[in-house]
């Protein structure tokens, strides 16, 4: 075995120090390479699921703007229980796609202007079922499925599609029944009024622990006043504003 000398090491040396610059460029550069395409996977993921909520929309114009509503406090809802970035990223992907199903609802059950019938309910209580069917084509959303699924499932047990109760139930579904059931709550039907926000958090309350999380209705009910808080301080901000701009003209 040949012995390497000195000088062939001090060279081998110098060589490497020379190309260190170089391949950490070229690592930098993969790595921002990397970023760009996990931010574009992100944006075409996203796109498709409007896509998907947007044809919804044109055979129900009240799902997608309660879809939107219904990420919007479940994002308080993960805010309060400190979600990471991803948990929070993939709690909103499954509030969005929670009623995805109802694309697959006949017209007259989901579009009946006046309380469903026994049977009727039967039939809109397949949605989540279907729902279920139809992310799990898609991989971006293969790992929300289940929450998607059992979305309608009650901490007692009298929910469906499965009945399953407490902790059986996955956090991301208790989440979103709790955001679901409020935004469905406040929101006016052709046949009935929206409750008033304190109305319908009385009545989250008054069904805590049997049909919902009650740590998650306490947990709501704390960021929904952080939330109230942050309004007013912009408004009173905006006055103040107001009041200075029109006293420097």
């Amino acid at each position: 075995m040949k012995k390497t000398s000195g000088k062939e090491q001090k060279n081998s040396a110098n060589v490497l120090s020379f190309e260190r610059p170089f391949y950490d460029a070229q690592i930098r550069k993969f790595e921002a390479e990397i970023s760009k395409l996990q931010a574009l996977h992100k944006e075409t993921c996203e796109m498709a699921v409007r896509t998907i909520l947007r044809a919804l929309d044109h055979k129900d114009h009240y799902t997608y703007g309660h879809s939107m509503r219904v990420a919007h406090y479940a994002l308080i809802l993960g805010e309060e229980l400190g979600f990471s970035p991803q948990e929070l990223y993939n709690l909103e992907l499954a509030s969005i796609c929670h009623d995805i199903g109802k694309i697959g609802v006949p017209d007259a059950v989901l579009l009946k202007p006046s309380r469903l019938d026994a049977e009727e309910m039967k039939m809109m209580q397949e949605h989540p079922g279907k729902s279920y069917e139809i992310i799990k084509e898609f991989n971006f959303l293969a790992n929300v499925a289940d929450y998607v699924r059992f979305h309608h499932e009650r901490i007692d047990g009298t929910g469906y599609p499965q009945g399953l109760a407490g902790e059986e139930i996955p956090l991301v579904s208790r989440i979103i029944l709790v955001a679901d059931t409020f935004d469905a709550m406040t929101s006016s039907r052709p046949y009935r009024k929206g409750l008033t926000h304190q109305a319908a958090i009385d009545e989250l309350v008054k069904f805590s622990g049997t049909q919902f999380d009650g740590a998650l209705v306490s947990l709501f009910l704390q960021g929904m006043e952080k939330e109230n808080q942050k309004k007013r301080d912009q408004f009173y901000l905006q006055i103040v504003n107001e009041l200075f701009n029109k006293d420097a003209a």
